[in-house]
């Protein structure tokens, strides 16, 4: 029932037999045996068997002849099947942010059968049968250009659904990049016309098949890299300006720089561009763009007010700058306060007695006369420890000055006052604070704790003398009164302290092998090297080093490297650290692939 009447003339032709055909047809060459036919009643079996077509060549040429009509009939139902799937197979669509522009795809098992069905035509167009080949090249062509379509308007509408916002709805990047922005609406205008007119067509192979379609898309898909290029480059103009953008992803800087001109609307990023500030809470009531009034911290429970309050005008790098500068001053402020208050708080000289109450100090004062509104510490836990490592260096080498001029309890005595001091910040924690009170009162617990040992340890290798190795290898915090700075001392280093806020979270406790990383690291500081802590997971590498951090008052950012990373990126990540002052912790550096590691190196 394979055999058509092409067949039989042929069969004719090959043997030179005459051949009654089985049925006589009704319906012209579209007919198949017993579709459209009439059987041919004259034709018996025994006069087919006369004409010997079972016997020697002959049979060869029939069984050949045969099995092409089989073959053929195959791909006649195949075609069949595809002309009836894909007529039928239409866009999925989804409008594009509210509006009437949709973005188009193909649905899941429909991208399958287009797979299998290409292969499907590969494999026809390959055949050594020829007459279903126009047909099935042709279905080929239009498979292809349609997988080719779905490719490139997939890469086209996800940059656009990215650019458009930019560029349409960014005054900040029309501003700043007229000409792209010019070129973008004219691409807009094609891309959103073009899908209306797919969407219109629903028909997904007839929609993808338009004359010229695929160039035209290839075409604005060129131009929007164009636009994309240009808006790069302008990213990067924006990260040389306020380097803390190297950090932030691309999407959310774009966001960042879209919005700078409102920015209630950028508060959402700002734990990504300053590590440890959860919001910055504004002043709208004076005309014009808000101030920022106050931080609150992303780490732990605490506030702070800027002093003075920033304004928020300029561009959006501009100001941020401006809001980061703030904060440092904002700390500054609060060091001198703090310094100038410890000694009027302190009741009796002898034991340090009345510390534990300046470490949760609230209230006003000679150095904060104006009325406080938030009921929470004046000072940031960070300048708690700070300026209480202060008093304990000053402290420590006066005793060490005593000894030395014949005092021979001088060292008994401070180690006697620092724990009756760390006992009652013990005993403090049994009354009632506020969850920021008693954070900052552990974390003083703990570097209290550290002191203790480090004392115990002074005295009994007989360090009594400032330049004694084991109290040289210790981090000693000293404040600059004339520019209300801190300098952090360690052997032969010196750091200034960055005053980067750090909000209030818990700090490292400090071991003899953590006293031995900070020698190290500061002195491969010192020597403008790096420095590379190894060992097993879980024994305190990375947090070692952003205790480190954190005690120099430096932002930290913790890199996880991967296989991913390449060399643009991990050139992109030291642009970041080299122009912000920042340090960087390159957690798992051995899992970079050789090529990018070599560049790093």
């Amino acid at each position: 029932d394979t055999m058509r009447r092409r067949h039989w003339d042929e069969l004719v032709a090959t043997t030179g037999k005459e051949i009654d055909m089985p049925f006589k047809l009704v319906d012209g060459e579209s007919s198949k045996f017993g579709e459209g036919t009439q059987l041919n009643e004259d034709l018996l079996v025994g006069d087919i068997l006369k004409l010997d077509l079972h016997k020697g060549a002959v049979s060869g040429i029939v069984e050949e002849i045969t099995d092409k009509g089989a073959k053929e009939a195959k791909q006649e139902i195949q075609l069949a099947t595809l002309s009836e799937n894909w007529s039928k197979i239409e866009f999925v669509m989804s409008p594009y942010k509210e509006t009437d522009v949709p973005i188009l795809r193909m649905g899941e098992e429909d991208f399958e059968l287009l797979e299998a069905d290409l292969l499907q035509m590969q494999g026809m167009v390959a055949s050594r049968y020829e007459f279903w080949k126009v047909d099935s090249t042709r279905w080929q062509k239009e498979l292809n250009t349609l997988a080719d379509t779905l490719t490139m308007l997939a890469e086209l509408q996800r940059m656009w659904s990215y650019l458009e916002p930019l560029f349409v709805g960014s005054d900040e990047v029309r501003k700043e990049l007229p000409t792209a922005a010019e070129q973008f609406m004219e691409i807009d205008q094609k891309v959103r016309a073009n899908l209306k007119e797919m969407w219109a067509t629903k028909n997904a192979k007839q929609a993808a098949n338009k004359e010229g379609l695929l160039a035209e898309l290839e075409a604005l898909q060129e131009g929007q890299e164009v636009c994309k290029k240009a808006l790069v480059d302008f990213m990067d103009g924006k990260r040389r300006k306020f380097a803390r953008f190297y950090f932030v992803s691309e999407a959310d800087l774009l966001d960042i720089l879209s919005n700078g001109s409102n920015p209630k609307m950028i508060l959402r990023h700002v734990d990504k561009v300053f590590l440890n500030t959860k919001e910055l809470v504004l002043d709208d009531s004076k005309p014009g763009r808000p101030w920022a009034k106050r931080f609150i911290a992303g780490v732990g429970k605490e506030s702070a007010e800027f002093e003075p309050n920033i304004p928020l005008e300029g561009k959006v790098e501009s100001y941020l700058q401006e809001v980061l500068k703030g904060q440092k001053d904002t700390l500054k402020e609060h060091v001198g306060r703090c310094n100038a208050r410890y000694p009027t708080m302190i009741e009796d000289p002898t034991n340090g007695a009345g510390r534990e109450k300046w470490v949760v100090f609230t209230g006003n004062d000679q150095w904060w006369p104006a009325p406080r509104k938030v009921e929470e510490p004046n000072d940031a836990a960070q300048v708690i420890l700070l300026v209480a490592a202060f008093f304990f260096v000053n402290e420590i080498e006066t005793a060490m000055d005593e000894f030395q001029g014949g005092k021979a309890d001088a060292m008994d005595l401070q180690l006697n006052k620092v724990k009756y001091q760390l006992e009652s910040l013990v005993k403090i924690t049994r009354t009632k604070l506020t969850a920021g009170e008693r954070k900052r009162a552990m974390c003083m617990i703990t570097l209290d704790a550290h002191s203790r040992d480090m004392l115990e340890k002074l005295i009994r290798e007989k360090a009594t003398y400032t330049s004694h190795f084991a109290w040289m290898s210790q981090l000693k915090q000293r404040y600059v009164p004339e520019s209300k700075d801190a300098r952090i001392e360690i052997l032969n280093a010196s750091f200034m302290y960055d005053y980067e806020y750090l909000g209030n979270g818990a700090r490292l406790v400090v071991t003899p092998l953590t006293d031995r990383i900070y020698v190290t690291a500061t002195q491969a500081l010192h020597l403008c090297m790096g420095c590379a802590p190894a060992g097993p997971a879980g024994t305190g590498k990375t947090e070692s080093t952003k205790d480190l951090a954190s005690a120099l008052g430096m932002c930290c950012y913790v890199i996880n490297c991967s296989p991913e990373h390449d060399y643009e990126s991990m050139g992109n990540i030291f642009k970041g650290l080299a122009a912000s002052g920042s340090w960087g912790c390159f957690d798992e550096f051995n899992r970079l692939i050789p090529e990018v590691l070599s560049v790093c190196s």
